[in-house]
């Protein structure tokens, strides 16, 4: 890993993070419902924060590059 980058165990938080804000967000719009625009909105920001990171914090994880 980068020496100046996060270490294993914050990218490890980080992805539990946004998988937990993920399962929160899917489970809440399962239950209510998208009810207008401004719902529809904070779903599709909210998906964005929470995917893009689990995305980067699992890409990182598995990266071959990493320090013995």
């Amino acid at each position: 890993m980068s020496r100046f980058g996060p270490t294993r165990s914050e990218l490890k938080l980080r992805l539990a993070i946004s998988l937990g804000g993920l399962a929160l967000l899917v489970g809440a719009y399962a239950t209510n419902g998208i009810g207008g625009i401004a719902s529809l909105e904070i779903a599709i920001i909210g998906g964005a924060f929470f995917g893009g990171s689990a995305i980067w914090s699992a890409r990182r994880l598995l990266s071959k590059d990493d320090d013995p």
